[in-house]
């Protein structure tokens, strides 16, 4: 039966291939520029900026507002706003944190300015539903949004013209690019999800292909509970990320890729029919495996929990990296009980997945110029990024604001103790975007990528037996 469906699910990807070289529309939108720290793949389609007499009441706001400084923006914000209330939304709690602080950068301005603001963080995947209904109105609810998983966004947010992209001067500036012909998102940062393991056993990963193992169950969020668990998985089959892995596989003892070859080969047809390249077998197979064990949690916070406590031997997990801030210290419970998988010398392969908060102003926004004076802030500088800067593993997309908040912060000797010279907890210092991004071997989300691969690896991992703990 699985056979029929994934035959079915390849002849329509050939189907929708072949309409698609017909008369392709370009409208998929790339990651950020490859001039900031948010993207890893070069943009690839058509500039965001609509030829003047199509533009709408809010993109024309835009276009004006990426022309201006944010000092001349919360002027504008001051005078749209001021008395009124301002709703967001977004995947991150932190955009209500972040709002007070705009609020008093609008007071250095205008002392008696007041806005109120209410902030949603809709769960379960719920935002795409809960963007599209308020669009469906004259104006909306919602001024501005805080939003991840880029394939949802390309296909259900931007071609169907429920969100706009805002570029601001001071972000485009810092990043050396146009706004006015900047390609893709706008990325407030690049959150990382990193490969952790207890370290009270014997269970010590040497290979990214370890955690697929016969007997392994890593923890990790469902893919059908956060999707951007999927689009990591789809960017495996990409052509650098496949090349990674095969180049994992290479270095194991023969017995080991003795066990994984029978996968691989049981997944080579398939790697040549979905296109992939000629690495594609080795991402299939790992995915395969990965799916048929990992152990299903609802959340990062309680696989954290669970790893630094002294009893988890042997047990691992993927899951966000910021979660080691959080821990209470305690007899039973340490960050010292966990390794971050990467940093181990000798550590081969992938050490985990970034995907990216993106910042859209809504199509029918009641406040744009105010929305945008508010992705300007939180963009361009340390005080605005401060609600997510004060966690190690989420890098702003800003060069200017990434470095400030490192030096604020010192995520790099996190660990350290107070006289900044003993390392008291190693896994808190943080290695930051590059060495991440090249060394740590992090896994970054292309939303166009994944847009491309939805429907056909998509389909082909839907049918995948599920690892159930019962």
């Amino acid at each position: 039966m699985k056979t029929r469906i994934l035959a079915i699910a390849l002849s329509l990807a050939m189907v929708l291939s072949l309409a698609a070289c017909g008369g392709s529309t370009g409208s998929s939108a790339a990651p950020a520029s490859s001039a900031a720290p948010a993207s890893s793949a070069d943009p690839a389609a058509p500039s965001s900026e609509a030829p003047a007499a199509n533009l709408t009441r809010v993109q024309s706001i835009i276009k004006e507002a990426e022309g201006m400084t944010m000092e001349e923006l919360a002027k504008k914000a001051i005078e749209e706003s001021n008395g009124k209330t301002f709703y967001g939304v977004g995947n991150s709690s932190r955009g209500k944190s972040a709002l007070p602080l705009f609020i008093d950068y609008l007071k250095t301005i205008d002392p008696s300015y007041d806005m109120a603001f209410e902030w949603q963080q809709p769960k379960n995947n719920k935002i795409f539903d809960q963007l599209t209904s308020d669009s469906k109105k004259s104006e909306g609810t919602f001024a501005v949004t805080l939003i991840q998983d880029g394939n949802q966004i390309e296909s259900k947010m931007v071609q169907t013209g429920i969100l706009d992209t805002f570029i601001p001067k001071e972000w485009a500036d810092a990043n050396g690019v146009d706004a006015a012909t900047y390609d893709g998102y706008l990325p407030l940062q690049t959150l990382n999800k990193v490969f952790m393991y207890n370290n009270t056993g014997s269970f010590k990963p040497d290979n990214v292909w370890d955690y697929v193992a016969e007997g392994q169950h890593g923890q990790f969020m469902d893919i059908d509970s956060e999707i951007v668990g999927k689009n990591f998985l789809y960017m495996l089959t990409a052509p650098q990320y496949a090349a990674w892995l095969k180049e994992s596989y290479d270095k194991l003892p023969a017995d080991e890729q003795a066990y994984f070859k029978a996968t691989i080969d049981e997944v080579s047809q398939d790697a040549k029919d979905l296109g992939l390249d000629a690495n594609g077998a080795y991402a299939l197979a790992w995915i395969k495996l990965w799916v048929g064990s990992y152990n299903a949690v609802t959340d990062d916070g309680p696989i954290c929990n669970n790893l630094v406590q002294k009893s988890a031997t042997d047990q691992f997990g993927l899951l966000v990296y910021s979660k080691l801030r959080s821990v209470e210290e305690s007899s039973e419970v340490s960050v010292n009980n966990v390794n971050v998988a990467a940093y181990d010398e000798g550590y081969e392969g992938i050490g985990g997945y970034g995907y990216c908060h993106y910042m859209f102003v809504t199509e029918n926004s009641p406040l744009p110029w105010t929305a945008c004076a508010f992705i300007s802030y939180i963009t361009c500088t340390v005080d605005g990024f401060s609600a997510w800067g004060k966690d190690m593993g989420g890098y702003s997309s800003n060069p200017v604001v990434a470095a400030g908040t490192e030096e604020k912060y010192h995520h790099s000797i996190g660990g350290m103790d107070e006289d900044g010279t003993t390392v008291k907890f190693a896994n808190k210092n943080d290695r930051g975007y590059d060495w991440w991004t090249t060394d740590g071997k992090l896994v970054l989300e292309d939303p166009a990528y994944c847009a491309s691969v939805a429907f056909t690896v998509g389909s082909w991992i839907e049918i995948l037996d599920k690892y159930s703990a019962g």
